[in-house]
């Protein structure tokens, strides 16, 4: 198993303990994904994401997708198919999936859409008033306030 060290990061950081936990369940869960079905994970803008997974062949009724504590799991359960059929070649991939994405903090799920094949799941990352950056009084005195917005001339 591979190990990351993290400690230069938590040497100029406070808050991210979870951080190393993060990584490693990200490599057992790519391990055990084995690649289907394929995906891509795309910036839309800045803040806005989306995820669009290749479910050719699935139903709207056969995908089930979930939030919970930060995870999105996208679960495909294929109904059985005819057994009686005989192949000379099965190329198309015919099975169940369970596909987990890990979100960030204030990451939420905004909609998600199923057209030729592709399902397409829009996720926004929307900071609480209280996260955004602020300006810091010194001394209670307004003077000493630097403000972030104006632009240096």
């Amino acid at each position: 198993m591979n190990h990351i060290d993290l400690s230069p990061l938590y040497r100029s950081s406070v808050g991210f303990d979870r951080f190393g936990s993060l990584l490693d369940a990200a490599f057992q869960t790519e391990k055990s994904a084995g690649g289907y079905p394929p995906y891509n994970i795309e910036v839309v803008e800045e803040n806005n994401y989306t995820i669009t997974l290749a479910v050719a062949g699935f139903k709207q009724a056969e995908l089930d997708l979930q939030v919970e504590n930060g995870v999105l799991t996208i679960r495909g359960r294929k109904e059985q198919a005819d057994r009686d059929a005989q192949y000379l070649h099965q190329g198309i991939a015919n099975r169940s999936f369970e596909r987990k994405f890990n979100l960030a903090d204030h990451v939420e799920v905004t909609s998600a859409d199923l057209e030729d094949g592709l399902l397409s799941i829009k996720l926004k990352k929307e900071l609480p008033e209280a996260m955004k950056p602020k300006s810091i009084a010194i001394n209670g005195e307004q003077s000493n306030v630097i403000s972030h917005d104006s632009k240096a001339a």
